[in-house]
């Protein structure tokens, strides 16, 4: 027979005690690097390939792999670990802190799948078409980067959301 604390670790012994929700907070902190240190990267190989357009082709399939494979699930598993613990807290999603960083989160995947990813993909059919000196291509890079940087500007002010939990 154990003889079990009052939180029910077993006494006796040296043990960590962890809840499910400090488990998925550690998980959801771990995606957010996943999913932004990959998005971070973008702009150091978009700048390598515009010195070297020759692997630029290389560098967009890249760049496309990680998006889909890594970033992108990472951002669904960040919502849906998000709002288990939000549930889990009893914090109320009318909580402006949720509630704005909610908002941002649907304008980030809106602009990332219905922008980002159809011009990551031109780029890339614009590059194996008509090549890196074509309008196409250098329109669709210009785009390219303007919404890189919106999406990483909303990314920023939802870590700010997340870590500083400002009230109104």
């Amino acid at each position: 027979m154990s003889v079990h604390s009052p939180n029910g670790v077993p006494s006796g012994g040296t043990y960590l005690a962890v809840s499910l929700y400090l488990i998925l907070k550690f998980l959801h902190v771990l995606l957010a690097i996943i999913a932004i240190g990959f998005n971070a990267s973008y702009p150091i190989w978009l700048s390598r390939a515009q010195r070297d357009p020759e692997h630029a082709l290389y560098v967009l399939r890249g760049i496309k792999i990680l998006d889909d494979r890594f970033a992108n699930p990472a951002y669904g598993l960040l919502l849906v670990l998000g709002v288990a613990m939000t549930f889990m807290a009893g914090i109320p999603f009318s909580t402006f802190w949720i509630a704005a960083a909610l908002a941002l989160y649907v304008l980030l995947i809106g602009g990332g799948i219905f922008v980002y990813s159809p011009t990551l993909k031109g780029q890339i059919r614009a590059l194996e078409t008509v090549g890196h000196a074509s309008p196409e291509y250098t329109r669709l890079s210009q785009r390219g980067t303007l919404v890189g940087i919106l999406l990483a500007v909303d990314v920023v002010i939802i870590v700010f959301l997340m870590v500083v939990k400002p009230t109104l």
